[in-house]
């Protein structure tokens, strides 16, 4: 399996994702520090936010073979600047969260996301499984 470091801002989803791809119980917890699993690598979000926290995310992701863009359905703006991803020297993909949200723009959502660079754009829900099993086939393959 590829692993995969989720990258996104403060409640986008990162850890309940985590939570759903390990197929555990869904419940809330926010990650204070980088989180290092056998396929999965969670970060905080204030290390996506923070100009001063961001080298730590280049830094760990040398240690993953896919990184993946989080962003929420329900976000009012994007954290990631056109063509991001050509700074990675890793596969990106994008992973928009919370599609199941009554508020979810999940058009949007795709829009700032390829705007970003990413080709693949897997969009899920972690509390009805939406998007999880393509999401975990695209891990495996």
């Amino acid at each position: 399996m590829k692993k995969l470091i989720l990258i996104g801002r403060s409640e986008a989803g990162k850890t309940t994702l985590t939570q759903a791809l390990r197929g555990q119980k869904i419940h809330y917890e926010k990650t204070q520090y980088i989180t290092y699993g056998e396929n999965l690598i969670d970060t905080p979000g204030e290390y996506a936010e923070n100009a001063h926290l961001a080298h730590a995310l280049a830094l760990y992701s040398y240690e993953a073979d896919v990184v993946g863009l989080l962003l929420s359905a329900t976000e009012p703006y994007s954290l990631y600047a056109p063509n991001i991803t050509c700074m990675a020297n890793r596969e990106v993909i994008g992973i928009i969260t919370k599609a199941d949200h009554e508020d979810a723009r999940v058009d949007l959502a795709r829009l700032w996301l390829e705007n970003a660079g990413c080709d693949k754009i897997f969009v899920t829900s972690s509390y009805n499984h939406d998007g999880i099993d393509e999401l975990m086939g695209f891990l495996t393959e």
